[in-house]
């Protein structure tokens, strides 16, 4: 499957320093940042460097090196905004792919929320 990455995605432009950013973290292959419209009191958006559509898009065509490092950038940012269950309440991760995942922004990102109990994601199908 061919996938359509868009270079001008504001997600782009955040990476190339066009639009500021609140930054967590930044690693070799990650950008962490905190959401623009927080929908809970910890809302961060964890991106990879590389031009990657959805997960999926980078599971199959990722580096190692972008996939341990992106893993391990979430990992951190959980610990750096206190949300890890073994010592707080716990946080969701999200990530939405095409259309019918409700996805924005054609580049790869999860966003962490926490810091207060989350709603029921999906309601239970009819």
């Amino acid at each position: 499957m061919a996938y359509a990455y868009d270079d001008q995605n504001i997600f782009a432009k955040i990476l190339r320093g066009e639009i500021p950013n609140t930054t967590v973290l930044e690693t070799e292959h990650t950008l962490a940042f905190r959401d623009i419209e927080p929908q809970a009191p910890v809302h961060v958006l964890i991106i990879p460097k590389g031009a990657y559509v959805s997960y999926d898009h980078f599971a199959a065509t990722a580096s190692d090196a972008e996939i341990i490092d992106y893993t391990r950038a979430i990992a951190k940012v959980c610990e750096i905004e206190g949300v890890k269950p073994d010592s707080a309440e716990g946080y969701r991760l999200i990530s939405n792919a095409g259309v019918h995942g409700v996805q924005d922004v054609p580049h790869l990102h999860v966003h962490i929320l926490g810091g207060r109990r989350m709603g029921r994601m999906v309601p239970p199908a009819t």
